[in-house]
């Protein structure tokens, strides 16, 4: 039961932010990673090492450091993360890089349960708005004239790939909406979750002792029944007697019967 309640929890000590905070970028668009937390902001992207650019635009921030990438391009899709220290690194932050003209902006980051949420479907080519339609997990969600998608209390239900598609211009990428929870709503999520596993064993605790009083009942019973069978058949089964008897014939002979 113990094991049933347990959770595996990564927990970061620092963290990773970008600006501005969304999951897709034009080619050639600029963006910004802050590094809270550290003095110097040493961005690493999976697979591919250390940030070249880093060590030109790094910069000290009030609570810690920055590092801007002026040109990005499709080469640099990934996700990006930092060093704090030894074995521990921060949260990863996974962007996409598109030479097409048009991306999803959502935002890169996880959200806040209960928080109000707007996915804008972007075309390259126009800053007028521009009527999309939107899909999560490959399925179709909903048009909109204005090409914007808004989930005003966000939760982890909403959690998932989600891409859009602008008729003649073309379809978005994939891109992940990750929702967390607050800490006081994971605490008593926690304490909600412990309190039902009590639950659970003190119920199979009270079925076990039932079903092993059922059954040592039943074994009394059964051998009070065996020892009644026995007394019983001894009682029903009386000793024979073996009478003779003799009677006399009319010629005066004796008549075993």
């Amino acid at each position: 039961m113990l094991l049933l309640c347990e959770h595996d929890q990564k927990v970061y000590a620092d963290s990773l932010h970008i600006d501005p905070n969304r999951a897709q970028f034009f080619e050639y668009e600029s963006l910004t990673f802050y590094c809270e937390g550290v003095s110097y902001c040493e961005v690493v992207r999976e697979s591919k090492g250390k940030i070249p650019t880093c060590n030109i635009t790094n910069r000290r921030t009030s609570t810690g450091s920055s590092c801007t990438i002026t040109n990005v391009f499709p080469a640099d899709s990934g996700v990006y993360w930092f060093k704090a220290g030894g074995e521990k690194r921060s949260n990863g932050v996974n962007i996409t890089v598109t030479a097409g003209s048009v991306i999803l902006e959502i935002p890169a980051l996880p959200v806040m349960e209960g928080e109000a949420v707007t996915l804008t479907c972007r075309n390259k080519t126009t800053s007028s708005q521009t009527s999309a339609d939107f899909y999560k997990d490959g399925v179709f969600l909903s048009s909109s004239s204005t090409g914007n998608m808004s989930i005003h209390n966000v939760s982890k239900c909403d959690e998932g790939l989600y891409k859009c598609n602008i008729s003649g211009a073309g379809e978005s990428a994939e891109s992940r909406l990750t929702v967390k929870v607050s800490p006081k709503e994971h605490l008593m999520e926690n304490d909600c979750l412990s309190e039902h596993c009590c639950h659970i064993y003190l119920r199979l605790r009270t079925v076990f002792t039932i079903v092993m009083v059922a059954l040592l009942l039943l074994l009394v019973g059964l051998l009070h029944c065996r020892k009644l069978r026995v007394t019983n058949n001894n009682h029903s089964c009386p000793p024979r007697c073996k009478c003779k008897c003799h009677n006399k014939g009319s010629n005066g002979e004796n008549i075993k019967d």
